[in-house]
């Protein structure tokens, strides 16, 4: 050992190389069981992407296209029929009242929800006493299956037997036919599904305030800036990526309510709380001779809706990134 030593060193001192380490094994060799890893883990996702997601939304797109009837449904052979049915539904005198039913509902849903969510988040950011309690309380209405919270709304806007009109009764206000007057139908379910999406801005909205430092409150309190200033300038603006994101799933979500519509209204009286999709669910399902085309094609315009939303959020946060 002391020969070889002295014999490299010598050999250095000469200006000689030291041998070369013996080669490794090719870097595709060693990188090929973590592709095989990585591949492992990305089937079942992709799996599931295709079998959920792309292969319900190409069958929605070919139920456009063609003409369907209850038997070519079941045994194929339906004749393709192009943009006729989405020119059906823009045709249809129902078409612009439920539209406009659906941005009003999904607006107002929004607002409603966002500004009491925001509202609530603050308030618990004071980090008072039960406020752990009563955060836990107000998660209730979200983990509710819908079924059970739209039956529950039913149940108290009732015109005969509701608790709403009985305690209007009691301050001396008229009874009101939230779900059987044309001129109350559409608010009731808004005030449902707002009740509905509160918690969820909440968790959200109080989850970024809590990323933002306390550090900035304080210079801001040194400062000499009120609580309203702070707000304005330090809260709304560091909270603009999780507001965006918040907002963004709230629309989405939103576009596509059925389910508490259907139980509380059914979309009536007379449309009068009919949305997109609703209106989707009755040509393709609840009518003797469902209209399978034309109630695919509601359906995709609401996809189209949601992937205009999507694709403006992520405009938006380019052009911050860039600033």
């Amino acid at each position: 050992m002391r020969t070889t030593t002295r014999t490299s060193s010598t050999a250095r001192d000469q200006g000689g190389t030291a041998p070369a380490a013996p080669p490794g094994p090719p870097p595709s060799r060693v990188r090929r069981p973590d592709r095989w890893l990585a591949w492992g883990f990305l089937t079942p996702v992709t799996v599931y992407l295709l079998a959920f997601y792309a292969y319900p939304l190409y069958r929605n797109v070919e139920l456009s296209l063609r003409e369907y009837t209850v038997r070519s449904f079941v045994q194929g052979g339906a004749p393709f029929a192009g943009l006729d049915n989405y020119r059906t539904v823009l045709a249809d005198p129902a078409f612009w009242p439920t539209l406009t039913h659906t941005l009003l509902f999904t607006a107002a849903s929004l607002a409603c929800q966002f500004t009491i969510g925001m509202a609530l988040a603050l308030f618990f950011h004071q980090h008072f006493p039960l406020s752990r309690t009563l955060r836990a309380l107000i998660l209730v209405p979200w983990l509710l299956p819908l079924i059970v919270s739209a039956s529950t709304w039913s149940w108290l806007l009732n015109s005969d037997s509701g608790l709403v009109n009985a305690a209007l009764g009691v301050v001396g206000i008229d009874p009101v036919n939230w779900l059987t007057s044309p001129g109350w139908s559409l608010t009731s379910v808004i005030i449902a599904n707002i009740w509905i999406g509160i918690p969820f801005n909440l968790v959200v909205l109080y989850s970024g305030l809590q990323a933002i430092p306390v550090e900035v409150y304080e210079a801001s309190a040194l400062d000499g800036a009120t609580g309203w200033q702070r707000f304005w300038s330090i809260t709304l603006p560091m909270l603009r990526p999780v507001s965006a994101i918040t907002l963004l799933l709230g629309l989405i979500y939103t576009l596509k309510v059925f389910d508490i519509i259907w139980i509380m209204t059914r979309g009536g009286p007379t449309d009068s709380s009919a949305t997109l999709a609703t209106w989707s669910y009755r040509l393709g399902f609840g009518n003797l001779l469902p209209e399978f085309g034309p109630g695919a094609a509601v359906g995709n315009l609401l996809i189209v809706m949601a992937l205009i939303a999507g694709l403006g959020y992520i405009r938006i946060q380019r052009r911050q990134n860039q600033r």
